[in-house]
Formats: structure tokens, C-alpha cells, sequence
């Protein structure tokens, strides 16, 4: 960088209203004339309309509350035997549309018909039954992380 090429900031003062005719901010010092906003502790909380009805109370609620935590989807041993491979990942059960979407939490729960065949399942969680009636058709499984939609950092050399 040039010495001719620097640009300077200017410590700009802060504007000192209400000290007489001459600064320009004088006498009511920008406020206007009377009425509450004039006053030292004047002014009103957010959403306040003079004494009308607010607009968020004008509004109709909606029932219930929205749960921020994500909902896990739920699959069960019997739904395995659709599957032709051996190996059953989030990814599958997705192309499968038996789970919303590869990202989503999936557990894997006992239920249904037996399993006959032997399945390697890597799924981020299962119940302990489920996971020893995979180990008792000689199938196995591991736990995987979760596929969640999270941004990598840039430090991260993935």
C-alpha cells in the first residue's frame, strides 16, 4: 500500500443537542413539540400503538407449540426384509422411501417377522432387541453418526 493511496476515517463527534440556538440542535433538540416522545423518559415499548389495540394481540393464536427438536423417524426389523443387499444404510432406507429424507434420525425398533437373512445395518440408533435379533439371523450392527444437515467449517479439510 502507497502512502497517497490511504484513506482516512474521520473521528466524527457525537451530536450535542439541546445546547442552544447556535449548534442547530437547540430549544426542543430534534424531539418536537410536547407530548410523550418530548419528555426525558418519553417513548414506548415496541409494539405499542397509542392505546389501540396492538396488532399482536389483534391476531389469532394458533393452538400448541412447535417443537424445535428434531423428529426421529422410526423403522422396524420386519421393514428390513424388503431389502435385497446385505447392507442397509440411512441412504438406502431413503431410496426406499421408508424414512423421509438420508439426513433425517432414524431408529431401528423390533418389530414384525423375524429376520431370516443376514443383514449388516449401519444406522445412527436401534433398540437392544432389534439389534440381537439382527445378530441372531448372523447379521451385525454399527452405529453410525448422524447425517444432520450441519455447514463444515471452512478449517475443516474434508
Amino acid at each position: 500500500m502507497k502512502y497517497n493511496e490511504l484513506t482516512l476515517q474521520k473521528n466524527k463527534q457525537p451530536i450535542r443537542a439541546g445546547r442552544g440556538i447556535s449548534a442547530g440542535r437547540g430549544k426542543t433538540a430534534g424531539r418536537g413539540t410536547k407530548g410523550q416522545g418530548a419528555r426525558k423518559s418519553g417513548g414506548v415499548r415496541p409494539g405499542f400503538e397509542g392505546g389501540q389495540m396492538p396488532l399482536y394481540m389483534r391476531l389469532p393464536k394458533l393452538r400448541g407449540f412447535k417443537s424445535s427438536r428434531p423428529k426421529i423417524e422410526v423403522i422396524y426389523t420386519g421393514q428390513l426384509a424388503v431389502f435385497k443387499k446385505t447392507t442397509i444404510t440411512v441412504e438406502e432406507l431413503a431410496k426406499a422411501k421408508l424414512i423421509s429424507s438420508p439426513y433425517a434420525d432414524v431408529k431401528l425398533l423390533l418389530n414384525g417377522e423375524e429376520l431370516t437373512v443376514k443383514k449388516d445395518v449401519r444406522l445412527p440408533a436401534a433398540s437392544q432387541g432389534a439389534v440381537a435379533a439382527i445378530e441372531k439371523a448372523g447379521g451385525s450392527f454399527k452405529i453410525t453418526e448422524r447425517q444432520g444437515r450441519v455447514k463444515k467449517s471452512p478449517e475443516s479439510k474434508e
